[in-house]
Parts: C-alpha cells; sequence; structure tokens
C-alpha cells in the first residue's frame, strides 16, 4: 500500500538456525511518534534472526546501524523523487551519494532498490505513470555504469491494481495490465527481464476484505473455503493464490515466463476495524506461514517458495489514516518493539514469540483522564476532538480494541494518548480543567492505555500554545500549555478527526 511519503522499510527474514521460511520478508515502517533507535531495532533484527531489510527513504542514522552486520539491504527511492529520476545525471548523482559511500568493507550490504511505492495507484491519476520507468532505467543504468549492476537490481514495488481479469470471467488465468498503464508496464517488465532483477507486488486480503462487503471471509485466510473459485478445472481457495497467479498470466501476456516475483507487502493489521484484531492476524500468518514452509506454492506456479515480505514488522502511530484506521496497526510488533502474538517464522505453526526490542526507555507510569468531577459534556468532547487531532485514536472506532469504553473511557483514552505523545511534559494534561494525573493504570480488558517511548534527548520543542478553548490547558496551566502544530508532528497529510468515535462520546453525554 503507498505509505504518503513516509518511511517505510521491507525487512527480509533469511534463513534461520531455527528453520524460518525461505525468503520470508517483512516490512519496517518508522513513522512514529517516537522511534525506536536504529541500533535497538538493528539489535532486534539480529536477536529474531532477520538478515535481510528494506528501507523506503534514505536515512543517514538507519544506514549507519546497519553498516557492518552484513544484514541485506533493500534501499529506495520515493514517489516524490520520481520526476527527478528521469534526469540520468540525477540518477546518477542520486546512486554515488545513497548506494556508492554506504557500499565496501564494513559498510551496508545493499540489495536492491526501490523505485517508488505503488507508483500507479489508481488514486494519484497517473501522476507517476510518465516518470516511472525512464526513473527505473536510470536508476539501474546509474548503477551497471558504476560497476554494481550485477550486484544491485533496481525493482518497483507496484499494488495489485496493475492487473485485472475481465469482469464476465473473473479468474487468474484472465490476468491482464490495466489498459492506461499498458505499455508502460511491458516497458517495465521488459526491462526487469533483460536486468534479471524481480517483479515485485503487493498483496493484501486483507483490503479486498475491507473494501469489499461482499467479499467472502474464509477467501482472505488459508484454511480452505466450502465454494472455491474455479479456473476451469483449477480450484482458488484463497485470495493470495489467485491474485498471485493473475500476476504470472499478466506477466505472461507481454511475452514474459518464469520472472521471479517479490511479494512487496502483505499482512493483518490488528487494530483500526472490526476485523482487524490479533486473532485474525495470527489465523492470517499462521496460515500464510505454513504454506510458505511446505514450499507448495500455487496453483500455476507449484511446488515453489514465494519471496514474501510481511507488513510489517512495527506498528505506526503518526500514518495517514486515509486509507482506513487501521493503516496504523500492522506490526507484528508494536511501536515499542514488543511482540503481539504468537509467531512461528519456520511456518510449522508452534506456539513460538519472537524476540522484542531491548534496552527500551520508557516514559513514567503515569497517565492522564478525565475527572471523575467533569460534567462539561461540550468541552469534553471539543477538548477529545482536539485531543485525537494530535494523537492516535483509532482504537476507540467501533469493533475496535478500546470500542467498548463509555464515553467517560473514551475521553480519557484521548487525554491519555495526547499526553504521551506529549511526553507527559507539563501542562498536556490540562483540558480546560477537565483531566489529571495518576499513577492507576486505567486500562479495560483488550483496551491498553499505553505508556509511550522517552522522546530522544533533546526533545523538539513544542509548538506555541493553542488560543482557544479546546486546547490542553487548565485555569492555572494555560500560559504553559504545549501542543504541537500539525506540520511539527510526525503526521502526513490533514489532521485526524474520529468523527464516528466522537459521536458515540456525544451519544452517551447528551
Amino acid at each position: 500500500m503507498e505509505r504518503g511519503g513516509c518511511l517505510l522499510l521491507f525487512i527480509f527474514v533469511g534463513l534461520l538456525s531455527s528453520c524460518a521460511v525461505e525468503g520470508l520478508g517483512v516490512n519496517w515502517g518508522a513513522i512514529s511518534q517516537y522511534r525506536l533507535p536504529p541500533k535497538v531495532v538493528v539489535q532486534m533484527l539480529k536477536d529474531n534472526n532477520l538478515t535481510k531489510v528494506k528501507l523506503f527513504e534514505m536515512d543517514d542514522s538507519i544506514m549507519k546501524a546497519l553498516a557492518g552486520t552484513d544484514i541485506e539491504v533493500m534501499v529506495a527511492i520515493p514517489n516524490y523523487l520520481l520526476r527527478t529520476m528521469t534526469s540520468p545525471n540525477a540518477a546518477t548523482k542520486w546512486v554515488e551519494k545513497n548506494i556508492t559511500q554506504y557500499i565496501g568493507k564494513g559498510g551496508v550490504n545493499i540489495k536492491y532498490v526501490g523505485v517508488g511505492n505503488e507508483p500507479f495507484l489508481t488514486s494519484y491519476n497517473g501522476s507517476y505513470v510518465n516518470a516511472t520507468y525512464p526513473a527505473l532505467k536510470n536508476v539501474q543504468t546509474a548503477l551497471n555504469e558504476a560497476g554494481l549492476g550485477d550486484k544491485i537490481k533496481a525493482t518497483v514495488p507496484l499494488n495489485a491494481d496493475i492487473y485485472l481479469s475481465p469482469t464476465n470471467n473473473y479468474v487468474p488465468s484472465g490476468g491482464y495490465f490495466r489498459p492506461d498503464i499498458g505499455k508502460e508496464m511491458e516497458d517495465i517488465v521488459k526491462f526487469l527481464d533483460k536486468n534479471k532483477a524481480p517483479f515485485t507486488i503487493n498483496i493484501y486480503p486483507f483490503i479486498n476484505l475491507y473494501q469489499n462487503p461482499g467479499f467472502p471471509f474464509d477467501y482472505a485466510f488459508f484454511d480452505g473455503i466450502k465454494y472455491p473459485l474455479m479456473d476451469k478445472d483449477t480450484p482458488y481457495t484463497n485470495s493470495f493464490d489467485a491474485a498471485y497467479d493473475t500476476l504470472v498470466f499478466a506477466l505472461e501476456t507481454v511475452g514474459v515466463k518464469d520472472m521471479p516475483i517479490f511479494i512487496g507487502e502483505v499482512g493483518w493489521p490488528t487494530d483500526g476495524d472490526r476485523n482487524a484484531n490479533k486473532q485474525l492476524a495470527e489465523k492470517f500468518y499462521s496460515g500464510l506461514l505454513k504454506k510458505l514452509g511446505s514450499n507448495q506454492g500455487t496453483p500455476y506456479r507449484p511446488k515453489q517458495y514465494i519471496e514474501v515480505y510481511l507488513f510489517g514488522l512495527l506498528d505506526e502511530d503518526a500514518k495517514s489514516v486515509d486509507p482506513g484506521n487501521f493503516e496504523r496497526h500492522w506490526g507484528i510488533f508494536t511501536s515499542d518493539g514488543q511482540p503481539k502474538y504468537p509467531l512461528d517464522l519456520s511456518g510449522k505453526g508452534k506456539n513460538k514469540t519472537l524476540v522484542g526490542a531491548k534496552n527500551v526507555t520508557f516514559l513514567p507510569k503515569k497517565w492522564c483522564v478525565l475527572k471523575p468531577t467533569a460534567t462539561n459534556t461540550s468541552a469534553i468532547l471539543q477538548n477529545s476532538k482536539y485531543a485525537c487531532n494530535f494523537a492516535d485514536c483509532t482504537p476507540l472506532g467501533l469493533g475496535c480494541s478500546c470500542g467498548q469504553l463509555d464515553a467517560k473511557g473514551n475521553a480519557s483514552y484521548a487525554f491519555n494518548i495526547y499526553y504521551q505523545a506529549q511526553a507527559q511534559k507539563d501542562g498536556s494534561c490540562g483540558f480546560d480543567n477537565l483531566a489529571m494525573v495518576t499513577t492507576k493504570d486505567p486500562s479495560q480488558g483488550n483496551c491498553t492505555f499505553p505508556i509511550m517511548l522517552a522522546p530522544p534527548t533533546p526533545s523538539p520543542a513544542p509548538a506555541p500554545a493553542p488560543t482557544s478553548s479546546h486546547g490542553p490547558s487548565s485555569s492555572s496551566e494555560a500560559d504553559d500549555a504545549e501542543s504541537p502544530k500539525p506540520s511539527s508532528s510526525y503526521y502526513y497529510g490533514p489532521s485526524i478527526l474520529l468523527a464516528l468515535a466522537f459521536q458515540i462520546v456525544a451519544s452517551f453525554f447528551f
């Protein structure tokens, strides 16, 4: 899925000493209020024998943390640089700056360059169609001219909306590339084939289920389905296989067979939607990993292992929620590096737990909650909305992990998540004198009121206090209130208003 300019990383999981699935990978995104230090994440990768990583934007601190580790790295060029890369000179300079300077003895083990991320999404209205192939060609040419082309390959991570099947015969064998990008796709495919580079595609059964009310629930998983999709005499019992083979047939329509395919992203979120939870995520991954571990391939490419990058490594609490509130909850680890559920990377279905991040520093065990005496319902609602403009309230949605809270619980959650996002600074738990700090954990059932990671030192300077009564201030602390401007946080895109969650709040109060 497109990450809206967000820093995203892909991490391959190599052959582990514990016999992990061959070719397995995982995306590591870093769009959070407070990021884990790169050295901590790299150590976490080592502890879990994760030996391959892909970055979505160049970050010097991450590259330095990876140097000397022998972890294989896929770096990337974000979409906003694609037009720049249509200049051969710019591509050459990019390779010199972002590849050449980091490789060599004791350097970073770079293997791939991802040119853009899902640049042909229909929602982009063709913005990158004319730039993607020239950028790909120029980057690979620059690698070749630098004497690196045999070791480092350029690829383009693409969304599965680039190919279709006929509406009157919706089966994999009818796969073809979208007519509006047909020429571009043919050029890209043949160029990748010529340079022995992989084709990278993102497949999301969860998104199929989320976007299509009539989508068969069981078809998103790997346990079989009563009425499989029949392609002539070939049954398809899950959407992953069908999507994969549709691509294979589409590749053949432009004359390329046996091209290596990487699954750039595939996963299941754990919050932000009624079908996004830990139980279903564990179910999805268990089925996927068992499939991959057995090297059963797909109906059209049987008995082959499939290169897969799970999405993703960490939750990202500051990502845009334009695609859906689940966007911040794709991680197999929480944003502070703790595993969410059992996950056996070997595909044998054993009850194993990944190793979490070590030497992580948290803020003190303090929470900001609604005062028991607070009665001004209008002010509570407005302050709750304000808090959720600058912090992650997606768990409050219907069917989500905190969706069972009552109105006061919703307000407390909003106040606390803002308080944590502000690093528990003085003045950030006022909210017109409606809130108070407590040392008693207000978490309820599956709803966790988090304590956030301690920010780096020195932490970013706060924005000026708001002038309206909707900010986090009390009568005694108004001058000290600290609330960020949208541009000073890690958010991208418009401010977030979880209208649905706070309609629930309003329904309780009024």
